[in-house]
């Protein structure tokens, strides 16, 4: 029994530290990641190529036509994988 606690105390300090080298590696991959689309969007701002528009935003625009504000949310958030708050400011900034 005098072994016990001192080995989940073991193991509860290992579990932290490999939670907290995978958190860091997460972030530093995020960092990466929005330089390299950053540099993309110059890139073709750069050569005047637009980005492909996906045919279910068209979807959007006729659900905002009809009214249906919540259902082309829900459809953004199927089409770009965004989150609630993210797909609601995108919606919002189509209505206009």
């Amino acid at each position: 029994m005098d072994s016990f606690f001192p080995g989940i105390a073991l193991l509860v300090i290992s579990i932290a530290l490999v939670a907290s080298t995978t958190d860091r590696r997460s972030k530093a991959v995020d960092r990466r990641l929005q330089r390299l689309e950053r540099k993309v969007d110059l890139l073709l701002a750069h050569a005047g190529v637009a980005e492909p528009e996906d045919p279910k935003l068209a979807e959007i625009d006729d659900l905002l036509a009809q009214g249906k504000k919540i259902q082309a949310i829900k459809v953004h958030r199927e089409v770009t994988g965004s989150d609630l708050v993210e797909a609601k400011e995108a919606v919002e900034r189509r209505m206009r």
